[in-house]
């Protein structure tokens, strides 16, 4: 991939992955062809911040957790009213770095 578009895609999705995790990123980024460059780039990364708030507001109901992937936990958040409400107040600190590990995962199934 070209250092121009690897720049871009830094720039616009660099804190969407965690620090220690941004340089693997590039260094994968420049070793691919344009046509997994393309798939990567065209992916909606989420936001961690906006998880933050989702886990905030609907985490009681598992939202959080749905968003990520995480059907089964969804569920039992769901069923037990975020855990009596001890899970959604862990899951509402910790929803930024789940969020940022999930886009690690992605990006690296894309990259394969």
């Amino acid at each position: 991939m070209e250092q121009q578009k690897v720049d871009l895609f830094m720039a616009t999705n660099g804190d969407k992955f965690a620090p220690e995790q941004q340089n693997t990123v590039r260094q994968t980024l420049e070793g691919l062809d344009d046509t997994k460059g393309n798939l990567v780039q065209s992916f909606a990364f989420k936001s961690p911040m906006t998880m933050m708030i989702i886990a905030w507001f609907g985490g009681g109901f598992g939202i959080d957790r749905f968003m990520l992937g995480e059907a089964g936990l969804g569920v039992a958040k769901l069923l037990t009213l975020g855990g009596c409400y001890i899970w959604l107040i862990v899951d509402i600190f910790t929803a930024q770095k789940r969020t940022r590990e999930y886009n690690f995962k992605k990006f690296q199934e894309l990259t394969k």
